[in-house]
This record gives structure tokens, C-alpha cells and sequence, in this order.
């Protein structure tokens, strides 16, 4: 792809903040599904007043936002896209920071490729109840009704929580498309929960033998059984609840995940 505005990294879209080269790992910031980069844009008016120069990358995901589609969005292939926008821009092994389905990314990159710390805002490891709600769902999924399923689930993801600019940048910052959720959802639709939840388990078990610091920042209490889960897995994991938050704590609350970044 010919960039000559330097506008994406890796063939992805990307906006670049920062130039401090101190020693501090960068941040990678991934949005969820359906949105852009621009969700990121309360927390990132946060870093700036106290990390200023700290380096930062934000990227549409492949198919979102200003990055072109693929033909599949198999998590592993995504991730490897990922890794050679961080190629790209030249960074030093990052901090990877994601929401919902990005934080699901952000895991499995640091499982695989150099990170210095994960921030995974809002997304449970393990599919449970999503996987049954989402095969379930699957033959509306396919068909011409396919947005009824993306309704229903922003309908449980507490968007009333939020201050009224951050309710509008999620009605606005967002392109649901039929493609993206059989694209991204399609593991959840071919393999079984356990099949997926070995496959997590490896990825932290990665993450725990390379001593890579793991962040867990959600707007409510995890379930105890998957608390359980996740603190056997990776015994050092840090978990902070974002009171009143919802799914977005970053756009509930940008101030108290960007000092979560900036530590």
C-alpha cells in the first residue's frame, strides 16, 4: 500500500501519538468489534495532560474503521497483521492494550510475539455463555436479520452508564457489518468452548513463563468461577474494577484507565 502520509502501519490505519523514546515501553491500542480507533480518544486526552510524550499507536482493525477488509479474520491471522504494523512503526516490544474483542487480541499477541505488559479492558477469556448465545444465534447470523443479534447484545452492554459524549461515540464510532461479526465471532462458531478455553489457557501459561505483566481492568466484578480461572492461570494478574462502568470502562471513566497506561 502506498502511504506517503504515514497514515497506516502494516497496511492497517493507525494514528500515531508521542515521541518519547525514555526507555518506557510504547502503548498499542486496540478497539473492539464493530469500532475504530476513535474510541480511544477520551483516554488518549487523558495521557496527554499526564504522560505526554509518551509513544502510543492506535489502529483500526483489519475491516474496521479506515483498514481494508481480509477474506478471513481468523484471531491468529489478525495477530500476525497486528505484529508487522509494531514491526512497522519500529517499536520496541509494547504494552498491548485492548478492549472487548481487543483485549482478546492484545492476549494472544503477547503470547506469541515481544510485549512488555497487556491491558485487557472488559473482555473475558473464556466464551461461557457468549459461545451458547452465539452458535444459538448463528441462522440469524447468516441471514438477512443478522443486525437483530448485534442489537441484542449492545442492549447488555450497559451504554446507559456512560456520560452522553461517550454514549454518542458508541452510536457513531461504529460500523457493524454482517462480515465482521461470522468473521470475528467464527471461532466461537466452529470450535467448542473447551477447545477454546485450552487454547487461552496456553496463551496465558506464554505470557506467565516470559514474566509479562497482565492487567484486567472491567466495570464490574468478574464471576468468582472465572475469577478462579484466570488467578490460577496467571497467579500475578492485577484486576481492577471500574465501578459504574458498564463494557466501556475506558469511555466511562478515561481518567482512571489512563493512569492505569501511564503506570
Amino acid at each position: 500500500m502506498v502511504d506517503p502520509d504515514g497514515r497506516y502501519l502494516g497496511g492497517l490505519a493507525a494514528d500515531r501519538h508521542g515521541t518519547d523514546d525514555d526507555g518506557r515501553p510504547p502503548l498499542v491500542l486496540l478497539h473492539g468489534l464493530t469500532y475504530d480507533r476513535r474510541q480511544w480518544g477520551p483516554v488518549l486526552r487523558e495521557l496527554a495532560a499526564i504522560d505526554p510524550d509518551r509513544r502510543v499507536i492506535a489502529v483500526d482493525l483489519p475491516g474496521h474503521g479506515d483498514s481494508p477488509g481480509r477474506e478471513s479474520y481468523d484471531t491468529g491471522e489478525v495477530v500476525e497483521v497486528l505484529h508487522g504494523a509494531v514491526t512497522e512503526a519500529g517499536l520496541d516490544p509494547p504494552i498491548v492494550v485492548g478492549h472487548s474483542l481487543g483485549g482478546m487480541l492484545a492476549t494472544i499477541y503477547a503470547a506469541r510475539y515481544p510485549a512488555r505488559g497487556v491491558v485487557n479492558v472488559d473482555q473475558p477469556l473464556l466464551v461461557g455463555a457468549f459461545g451458547t448465545v452465539v452458535r444459538r444465534a448463528e441462522p440469524v447470523l447468516r441471514g438477512p436479520q443478522w443486525q437483530q443479534v448485534w442489537e441484542t447484545m449492545l442492549a447488555r452492554m450497559d451504554i446507559d452508564l456512560l456520560p452522553e459524549p461517550a454514549r454518542e461515540l458508541v452510536r457513531t464510532a461504529t460500523t457493524p457489518r454482517q462480515d465482521l461479526l461470522l468473521g470475528y465471532w467464527g471461532e466461537v462458531l466452529v470450535h467448542s468452548a473447551e477447545a477454546l478455553g485450552e487454547e487461552r489457557t496456553r496463551d496465558l501459561a506464554q505470557i506467565r513463563s516470559r514474566g509479562i505483566p497482565y492487567d484486567y481492568v472491567v466495570g464490574n466484578e468478574p464471576d468468582p468461577a472465572y475469577r478462579r480461572w484466570l488467578e490460577s492461570a496467571l497467579p500475578d494478574v492485577t484486576i481492577t474494577v471500574v465501578p459504574e462502568s458498564g463494557h466501556f470502562p475506558h469511555l466511562a471513566r478515561p481518567a482512571e484507565v489512563a493512569r492505569i497506561l501511564a503506570r
